[in-house]
């Protein structure tokens, strides 16, 4: 079940020209970042109360990241949605006909497993699922 908004995740070309802006225009320092080296992105995440908002920048040009860049431009990349349950939230949104970009949850940032719905089928929006990694 989806519990809430996760983040909302906004791909950019500079992550610290974008780090400056945002903190700007919400009046907080970003609170965390990392590189997930599988998806070749470096990510930087801000909190405004209950909201996160996730920066993505493209580590090399092959990565997901830099794909949207080049064919969109910056912009938001994809909203993101927490469930308590992944596997079983994926197994609901296949029975209901969406398609699931990947057959299993991978590790994602900010100590999340995360998978992707495709755009296709979601009216244009990448949307992500997210589960807290319990270690």
């Amino acid at each position: 079940m989806l519990t809430n908004i996760e983040h909302i995740g906004i791909a950019v070309r500079d992550i610290s020209a974008s780090n400056d802006l945002f903190a700007k225009l919400l009046n907080v320092q970003p609170y965390k970042a990392e590189t997930v080296a599988s998806e070749g992105v470096t990510t930087s995440f801000f909190r405004v109360n209950q909201t996160k908002i996730e920066l993505l920048e493209a580590t090399n040009p092959d990565s997901p990241i830099a794909k949207f860049l080049e064919k969109k431009g910056e912009g938001v990349h994809h909203i993101a949605f927490e469930v308590d349950d992944i596997l079983s939230e994926m197994d609901r949104l296949k029975a209901e006909g969406f398609t699931v970009l990947n057959e299993v949850p991978k590790r994602g940032a900010d100590n999340k497993l995360v998978c992707f719905l495709h755009p296709k089928g979601t009216n244009g929006v990448l949307v992500e699922l997210c589960q807290e990694i319990k270690e």
